[in-house]
C-alpha cells in the first residue's frame, strides 16, 4: 500500500512539474527598449513582472550604456509599490537574442537586431528632467499600456 502511495505522489509531482513548464513556454518573452534603459522601459518592465508575470517573461535594454536607473523613476514606481530598488540599465547584448514582443518607448529606437514576431511603439515622452509629477504621470500610462498588453496577449491578438 505504502509504494501505491509513494507512485500516486511520483506521478502528481510529475505533472505538476510538467504543467509549470508547459506555463512556461506559453509564456511570450517581451522585452521594453529606449536609448538608455533609464526610466520608461525600466518602468514597462517592473510593470509587466508585476502584474503580468504569468503571461509574460519580461526584459528592457538600451541601445546605449548609461550609469543608473533614474532614482525619480525608482522612486514613482515604488510608490505604487513596484520594487526597482535592484534593476540597473542593460543593454540589448543582455537580454534574449530573440523576443516575441519588442516594444519601444518612443525614443525613435531601431532595433534591427532583435528578432520577434510583433513589434509595436508606444510613443511616450521622456519625463527625465522634468518634475516629480511627470514621472508619476509616465508610470501611470506605462500602467495601463503593460495591462493592455496583458490583455492582448491572454486572448491571444498577440
Amino acid at each position: 500500500m505504502l509504494a501505491l502511495i509513494r507512485i500516486a505522489n511520483n506521478i502528481r509531482h510529475w505533472f505538476k512539474q510538467c504543467d509549470e513548464r508547459r506555463k512556461k513556454h506559453l509564456k511570450k518573452k517581451v522585452a521594453f527598449v529606449c536609448v538608455h534603459n533609464s526610466c520608461r522601459s525600466q518602468m514597462a518592465e517592473g510593470w509587466a513582472k508585476k502584474i503580468g508575470s504569468e503571461v509574460l517573461d519580461a526584459y528592457s535594454a538600451g541601445t546605449e550604456n548609461y550609469p543608473e536607473v533614474k532614482p525619480l523613476a525608482v522612486q514613482v514606481m515604488e510608490e505604487a509599490g513596484v520594487d526597482m530598488s535592484d534593476h540597473h540599465p542593460k543593454l540589448l547584448s543582455d537580454i534574449p537574442a530573440e523576443v516575441d514582443i519588442l516594444i519601444t518607448m518612443g525614443c525613435n529606437v531601431e532595433c534591427p537586431n532583435v528578432p520577434c514576431q510583433h513589434r509595436e511603439d508606444w510613443g511616450l515622452s521622456d519625463p527625465s528632467g522634468g518634475p516629480i509629477e511627470d514621472y508619476r504621470k509616465t508610470r501611470d500610462i506605462i500602467k495601463e499600456k503593460v495591462k493592455d498588453l496583458i490583455q492582448r496577449v491572454k486572448s491571444n491578438q498577440i
